[in-house]
């Protein structure tokens, strides 16, 4: 069964930092594209970082030099590592993994507020 679980949103202050997990099981995980999306109300959901099963990464450029992708191939788990966040990050954030079509997570929420 294919499945996506993220964990560690939550509200944090402007300036501050998060790490997003996401623990998938291995049949979408293993030698397949993971991405971050986010999806913040009233607006469309944008691709934020994807990541290759040999580590090859893109990023969207309103999070480059503030988001890290990452990926544990032997944990079947891809992170999100956020910095210097925004008000404008606020979102929920999902998981995604190509295998043959897109695979979501339920998401998390990110509020970054004051």
């Amino acid at each position: 069964q294919a499945q996506l679980v993220e964990s560690g949103g939550g509200l944090v202050q402007p300036g501050g930092s998060l790490r997003l997990s996401c623990s998938a099981s291995a049949n979408i995980f293993s030698g397949n594209i993971m991405a971050w999306y986010r999806q913040a109300p009233g607006k469309q959901r944008v691709l934020l970082a994807s990541i290759t099963s040999a580590g090859s990464i893109t990023y969207a450029g309103a999070v480059k030099g503030r988001f890290t992708i990452s990926r544990d191939n032997a944990e079947n788990t891809v992170y999100l590592q956020m910095n210097s966040l925004r008000p404008e990050d606020t979102a929920v954030y999902y998981c995604a993994a190509y295998s043959l079509f897109w695979y979501w997570g339920q998401g998390t929420q990110v509020t970054v507020s004051s």
